[in-house]
């Protein structure tokens, strides 16, 4: 009861690694699918 651990970083830092972890992923998935995106707008420009 003397030393209570203090927990509130805790929760911080993991907020953090699961936005690092969203943004990892939404990183990898623009570079996979970038160029069929762009292609798909660029054929929809063109056929305006």
């Amino acid at each position: 009861m003397l030393y209570m651990p203090r927990e509130e970083g805790q929760g911080l830092v993991e907020y953090a690694l699961i936005l690092v972890l969203v943004a990892v992923v939404v990183i990898i998935v623009l570079v996979l699918l970038g160029p069929a995106i762009g292609n798909i707008f660029s054929n929809i420009v063109s056929a305006l």
